[in-house]
């Protein structure tokens, strides 16, 4: 499978780049995986709600211009569906089945995702209520696929 992680901002600090290397290496058994790293927006606290949706729609621009047509697209939303990572596993491995050989998750910026990349997006996944920082998310997701592959490999892994 084709593994595609779409995300707005830079990664600065070192032991979360360390981590992401060292998913993506435990990954690189399992699937092709490329991460793509987008500029954000910038975003004064003082933005008017028509400000925050100008960034948003210029990020999203960015976002939608990275997806390919046929990639299966996963956004993570506050607002998406909770799963359990025995139900991502299975959720994983019947996109699979059923020929979805292309998977994108998107991870927004700091003011989330554009209309339209919610509107392009197959499946919304929530992580929590919780807001986290898209760098500590896209560690935390590239753990959960880690662990995805390792549940429907039959593989041992932490509970």
């Amino acid at each position: 499978m084709n593994i595609q992680i779409v995300s707005v901002g830079k990664i600065k600090e070192k032991y979360l780049k360390l981590g992401i290397e060292e998913f993506s290496k435990r990954l690189s058994k399992y699937c092709k995986l490329d991460i793509v790293e987008l500029d954000d927006e910038k975003a004064p606290e003082n933005l008017s709600d028509k400000g925050r949706e100008i960034v948003k729609d210029k990020e999203g621009n960015k976002i939608l211009s990275k997806i390919k047509q046929n990639s299966y697209v996963i956004a993570l939303a506050i607002d998406g569906k909770n799963l359990s990572s025995e139900e991502l596993a299975g959720h994983m491995s019947n996109l699979a089945v059923t020929g979805n050989s292309s998977l994108t998750f998107v991870i927004g910026g700091s003011l989330g995702l554009s209309d339209e990349v919610m509107k392009r997006a197959d499946f919304k996944l929530s992580f929590s209520k919780m807001t986290f920082p898209h760098q500590l998310m896209r560690l935390i997701l590239l753990e959960q696929i880690y662990r995805a592959y390792r549940i429907n490999c039959g593989e041992p892994y932490h509970k």
